[in-house]
């Protein structure tokens, strides 16, 4: 009698999904453009990793950028959500204007320095003081890679680079005017540390109102030598975390053991979830708006790297709550839109 056949080894691929039947491959965009190397992919690497664990759909996500290497990386994540690439430093009034349209989706706008820092000021700006419910990225490398390597506004002061010199002027830091202008989730990261930026985005993404991440992601061709503080070198050798991040979704049971004082701050955000931070900077307390900006300064003055959660205040109405929006002006009816042709004629008598 023969022997059987013996079973066979090949055996299909088990593809992890999650709630929502998706697998992590449903999250990615377009294959990367960009240099190998550049801290922007990380970036748009931890964005899907971030949408597979946090189940978001794709047709509740809207993804905007301007112009830059940065503004590219849209196009490398989430590639079944709405999408829109504006003008150089025009995201912010874009992203404005798709959310008043419809306050129920979730938005991942992606500048850079130049984008944000340079032309796009007034409009990064305006955006704060709105208060618009978005995930506000800066891929901060300070240089206008896309246009070979010269100074951007937040480029270090005395930051000597091969191609454009030295520059003379002050830096522009992101995070000090996110928080003059009122935003009130403002965080600093490090593209090279995937876990911290993974983390800030889960909570980024649950905030109520605007949420500023400046994450420094160096630019491999114009701005990688160990001694800016954009680098890969610099970043990994000198990073500062202000605490330990880590990120409780609200569908789970939250359980803490009785800590020590001062060990751990919980900060409860706005849908309920929370972000737990591990104090390991003498203390420091987030929700203080000036220790914030002081303890940036600091950092600015004594070229510290601190990472984390700079600032956070949940207080703030955003912009769909301060003008009462209802149903999304995107679902409403042509006759709810359309004023009737009475309604037009009393209208326009008015002004007669």
């Amino acid at each position: 009698m023969e022997n059987p056949t013996p079973p066979s080894t090949d055996r299909a691929q088990v593809i992890k999904t999650n709630a929502i039947g998706l697998s992590k491959k449903d999250y990615d965009g377009a294959p990367s453009t960009l240099c190998k190397g550049c801290g922007h992919n990380s970036i748009a690497s931890q964005i899907v990793q971030v949408g597979f664990e946090l189940n978001l759909r794709a047709h509740e996500i809207i993804k905007l950028s301007g112009i830059g290497c940065s503004s590219k990386s849209p196009a490398y994540f989430l590639g079944m959500s709405h999408g829109f690439n504006a003008l150089h430093g025009r995201m912010p009034s874009v992203s404005t204007g798709a959310l008043i349209a419809n306050h129920t989706l979730r938005a991942i706008g992606v500048s850079g320095d130049g984008d944000t820092g340079s032309i796009g000021m007034g409009q990064f700006k305006h955006l704060m003081r709105r208060n618009v419910r978005m995930v506000y990225i800066v891929e901060n490398n300070g240089v206008y890679g896309l246009t070979k390597g010269q100074f951007s506004a937040t480029a270090e002061e005395g930051l000597q680079l091969k191609y454009a010199g030295v520059n003379e002027f002050p830096q522009v830091d992101l995070c000090m005017e996110a928080i003059i202008a009122g935003c009130g989730f403002v965080a600093r990261s490090f593209a090279g540390d995937a876990k911290q930026v993974r983390e800030l985005l889960k909570a980024a993404l649950s905030h109520r109102g605007t949420a500023v991440l400046d994450i420094i992601s160096p630019c491999v061709a114009f701005n990688n030598e160990d001694d800016s503080p954009k680098s890969y070198g610099y970043g990994t050798k000198h990073e500062k975390p202000l605490h330990e991040l880590g990120f409780i979704p609200y569908a789970e049971e939250i359980s803490i053991e009785p800590m020590e004082p001062g060990e751990f701050r919980t900060v409860r955000l706005h849908d309920g979830s929370h972000i737990s931070l591990r104090n390991l900077d003498s203390g420091y307390d987030p929700t203080h708006k000036l220790a914030a900006l002081e303890r940036l300064q600091r950092a600015q003055d004594t070229r510290e790297f601190i990472t984390g959660l700079i600032y956070y205040n949940p207080d703030r109405p955003s912009l769909a709550e301060v003008e009462e929006l209802d149903t999304p002006l995107a679902q409403l009816s042509a006759e709810q839109l359309r004023p009737s042709k009475a309604a037009l004629d009393q209208f326009l008598q008015s002004y007669r």
